[in-house]
């Protein structure tokens, strides 16, 4: 993809049906990449601060990187708005079929960014560099395998829940397969009135000195531990590894071990999958595809996680089956397995009379354990039910508001979390907390080594840690490398290839970690200028509340110390003791003309620390 000959995105504005090239300044090529630091870069240009998330105003953009099609593994897009469910900067990934014809389609351009809204619910056609809208008739009201059916093409949609804001919907595509999931986007999309985007177009071949990246990089990635784990297990078998270890949120949060993991954990998935998503014979395999009372899916790890321990649900084929109806419904599945929990503990404690505000025949069976009841529930959020289900749709923390409750499921910027408990990794509690996008396990997941190195650590090396997983993500996420595959990258955080091909984008690794460092003061920078800061990355107290059963159990956290950590995060990260960036920092990394007069700017004095 030659992105320095067509430095422009496709911009389409919904309100008025005009599609026109928006050209992108070579310079933010230079700083920002492409995907994840390119998006941030022009939705913090283009997006007037306070505006509404379901609002007109708000952009929803498609973005590609530079090396978007030709890395090893799953071709990716970033879904980047600003999130309707915590009100921060959000970026969501989805790979496979979509993601690659968006790339042949573009023809060179770095991605669409969707403005306006519209009365009449329409669908966007990409080919050939060009975009054209056009009614999408009987498609509004259908779930996401009925629309991808119906359309020609690789198609991403919403479902009923995007259609029907739920501020976790999620944007879906290959038929409900892939979905760029957590904070909403969906909603953003439904809001807009967009009910499709179908991307007619192939990978261009590559050049020789690309091809031979590829072979090279592909063994390479097949060699590693995390390329081996993925064709053995791919993200399935964190099931397995949270419980055995004691990380797993289970029952709502109330213990870290599930009794029944081996019953949905990657051996249940081997016994029932059908196939793998690339094929069982393929270099990189992709998940597991399963059936379902509805259809083929393929469940991720936060299925069996979320749906499955973190609902009391111990059979596969069951879990499945609810997975299956998120996606169809287009809704994420870790906020849903949580708005169900809530409101089972909620009804356990007396928080919600479960009879009144669902109904005897729904209340009276809604508890942990009960599959039918929870996909009953969830269909109910999706089309926005009166009552409870209503609530929900607004998100846990939400809900919490308006009923009470607020300590029986965490969130953090009102985004649920997903099923690693921090109680029993605790520098997953900073992970959490610094996320630019509300809880998200995917900027940095130190639970994976911390339960076995963890007691030899002190705090400095625990925020060296989240900051080097945060900044890196930051970099390989604006290339968009696929989630796992990206872990060959690691090392020249992709300067070989970015060499091979004809951009503006740093070539040098150094450059590059600062193209990480960049991008993730600029989300930062996003947020405190939407009014977030060091208040809202305060821990949950449901933390301070002891961990029942597994490795774990009995382990709390001390939110004295967390605080410390915190802190010290800060002051590392240049930041003052508010989480605000300074402006030494910004002058370092070449944003101090970037920042608006809207934006809040520290002066040089970083968060001070205690040991």
């Amino acid at each position: 993809m030659n992105v320095a000959a067509t430095p422009h995105v496709l911009r389409v504005d919904l309100t008025d049906g005009e599609i026109e090239r928006d050209p992108i300044p070579e310079r933010w090529l230079a700083e920002y990449v492409g995907g994840k630091g390119l998006g941030a870069r022009y939705l913090y240009d283009r997006l007037a601060p306070g505006t509404d998330p379901l609002g007109p105003d708000n952009y929803l953009l498609f973005m590609l990187g530079p090396l978007s099609g030709l890395l090893p593994g799953e071709p990716q897009f970033a879904a980047i708005t600003r999130s309707p469910l915590t009100g921060t900067f959000l970026d969501s990934y989805s790979g496979g079929e979509f993601a690659s014809s968006l790339v042949g389609a573009l023809d060179g351009a770095l991605g669409v960014a969707v403005t306006g809204q519209t009365d009449e619910p329409l669908v966007l056609e990409i080919e050939d560099g060009q975009a054209t809208l056009s009614p999408a008739d009987d498609l509004w009201g259908r779930d996401v395998v009925d629309t991808c059916e119906a359309l020609d093409g690789s198609v991403a949609c919403v479902g009923p829940a995007g259609e029907n804001r739920v501020r976790y919907a999620t944007i879906a595509s290959d038929g409900g397969d892939h979905h760029a999931g957590r904070g909403g986007a969906g909603a953003v999309m439904g809001a807009k009135g967009l009910k499709a985007v179908v991307a007619c177009g192939e990978l261009p071949d590559p050049s020789p000195d690309v091809a031979a990246l590829q072979e090279t990089y592909e063994r390479r990635y097949r060699e590693t531990d995390v390329g081996r784990w993925h064709a053995a297990s791919a993200t399935l078998e964190t099931v397995d590894f949270a419980d055995e270890v004691g990380v797993l949120s289970t029952h709502g949060w109330q213990e870290g071990s599930f009794d029944g993991a081996e019953d949905i954990g990657i051996d249940a998935v081997r016994a029932a999958a059908v196939d793998r998503e690339a094929g069982a014979d393929s270099d990189i395999p992709g998940g597991f595809r399963v059936s379902t009372s509805s259809g083929e899916s393929v469940p991720r790890g936060a299925t069996p996680m979320s749906l499955g321990a973190g609902l009391g649900i111990d059979d596969f084929d069951a879990v499945a089956a609810l997975g299956q109806v998120c996606d169809r419904l287009g809704v994420d599945v870790i906020s849903a397995g949580n708005a169900v929990a809530w409101s089972v503990r909620a009804g356990e404690d007396g928080v919600v009379d479960l009879d009144s505000a669902l109904g005897p025949s729904l209340g009276s069976s809604l508890q942990f354990g009960d599959e039918a009841a929870a996909r009953e529930l969830i269909e109910a959020i999706a089309v926005r039910k009166d009552g409870l289900p209503d609530a929900l749709a607004d998100g846990v923390d939400a809900a919490a508001k308006r009923l009470g409750g607020a300590d029986l499921v965490p969130t953090i910027k009102s985004m649920e979390l997903p099923a690693y408990d921090p109680r029993g990794s605790p520098t997953m509690a900073l992970a959490y907390a610094t996320s630019d996008r509300g809880a998200c396990h995917r900027r940095s997941l130190p639970a994976e080594t911390e339960v076995f190195e963890g007691d030899s650590w002190d705090d400095t090396d625990r925020v060296r840690l989240v900051i080097r997983e945060q900044t890196i993500t930051a970099v390989l996420w604006s290339l968009i490398a696929d989630d796992f595959a990206g872990a060959v990258l690691e090392n020249d955080l992709g300067a070989e290839w970015l060499s091979a091909v004809d951009t503006p984008a740093p070539t040098d690794p150094s450059e590059l970690l600062r193209v990480g460092e960049r991008t993730w003061t600029l989300t930062r920078l996003f947020n405190a200028r939407e009014g977030f800061d060091a208040e809202d990355e305060t821990l949950p107290v449901l933390f301070e509340q002891p961990l029942a059963g597994g490795p774990a159990a009995g382990q709390t956290i001390d939110t004295g110390w967390f605080d410390g950590l915190r802190r010290r995060y800060y002051a590392a990260r240049g930041w003052n003791a508010d989480g605000i960036p300074t402006r030494g920092l910004l002058d370092r990394l070449d944003l101090g003309d970037v920042v608006d007069d809207d934006t809040p700017v520290a002066r040089d004095s970083v968060a001070r620390c205690s040991d």
